[in-house]
């Protein structure tokens, strides 16, 4: 009875079944017919053409992006709790060669205009300051809250207005999709989005994720920069065929409502009480006391500890429902 993280989910059946049918003779590395596919099977689901790429980690696909948005000499203003910061052991630094993260603070791990024009403003306009060159946000963030398509827009305009190049960290894009029912260019190229990542390991896949160009000419730039990076896998027909398979009917979605689904009738458990933010997506973040938790515990639950007195619960595409239930009784009765 797991709920500590959806990068341990199963593959779905979807996913397996397209590996074992790429498993055949084609070209090698990224031009074979699955990886051929990737730019029309985006375009149709943006609704604008774009150019696709696939990596195997979501570091990479956040990181490679980031590098066509901002130079050495540069900075990239996101969250102080984005996990572009946070988790990817300087990363961005690494494949910018140098470029430097600007933290915001917010609730929630979202970035606001507010925040983002206030720490703009801080920096002198002269050589001896870092001037910003891209911004990040995630959605949903580090925290399970999403942006409706009027929030990325105003971060968009603010991008746009300063010069700012624009990327989204979408490892759970699917989720955020899901949760607000907006369309997916509504919250990407239509609000002024530029170069995402897209994720599908945490929804089912198994090692692939997708990096999305609505700026197209800076794909030709990510091309080296995954290759350089060691990630022109030999055999990326697989990859691919993994994205594509849960692009097919919408499979992507279908996963993430499944998530989402289960982590709302957890929240409805702990109530507004134990809720240390909104849940919009499929994380959830719950006050609760370390002998809370160590109950938990022993009756079979599976899950984080996220600093004093809280926890983390996330569910997954594939989640018992029966485990769920399970789970939510035994919240409402400590």
């Amino acid at each position: 009875m797991r709920f500590f993280s959806d990068n341990a989910a199963p593959c779905c059946p979807a996913v397996l079944d397209a590996l074992a049918e790429a498993n055949r003779l084609d070209t090698a590395y990224d031009g074979d017919e699955w990886s051929l596919r990737l730019d029309g099977a985006f375009s149709d689901l943006f609704g604008t053409q774009v150019r696709a790429l696939w990596v195997t980690t979501g570091t990479a696909a956040n990181c490679i992006g980031l590098a066509t948005l901002c130079p050495p000499y540069g900075g990239i203003i996101c969250h102080r709790d984005a996990h572009i910061e946070v988790d990817e052991a300087g990363a961005p630094g690494f494949y910018t060669h140098g470029g430097k993260l600007i933290l915001l603070d917010g609730p929630g791990a979202k970035v606001t205009v507010e925040a983002a024009a206030e720490a703009r403003a801080r920096i002198r306009a002269d050589v001896h300051q870092v001037q910003p060159k891209a911004l990040s946000i995630t959605n949903a963030t580090e925290y399970g809250m999403t942006y409706s398509p009027d929030e990325v827009a105003a971060l968009g305009e603010f991008a746009r207005s300063h010069g700012l190049g624009f990327q989204l960290d979408g490892a759970r894009f699917a989720n955020a999709v899901a949760s607000t029912g907006a369309h997916p260019a509504d919250l990407t190229w239509r609000a002024g989005v530029e170069v995402m990542s897209f994720g599908f390991i945490k929804n089912g896949g198994m090692n692939a994720e997708a990096l999305i160009f609505f700026k197209q000419e800076l794909a030709d730039e990510a091309l080296v920069l995954k290759k350089r990076a060691g990630h022109l896998s030999s055999k990326g027909r697989f990859s691919a065929a993994q994205i594509l398979a849960m692009l097919e009917g919408d499979l992507w979605l279908a996963n993430a409502r499944a998530a989402n689904a289960a982590a709302r009738t957890l929240a409805e458990a702990c109530g507004s009480e134990r809720l240390v933010y909104p849940v919009q997506a499929n994380e959830l973040f719950v006050r609760m006391t370390a002998a809370e938790a160590a109950a938990l515990r022993s009756q079979g639950y599976d899950f984080y500890d996220w600093g004093p007195g809280e926890i983390r619960l996330v569910t997954s595409w594939d989640q018992d429902m029966d485990a769920v239930a399970r789970l939510a009784a035994a919240i409402r009765t400590l």
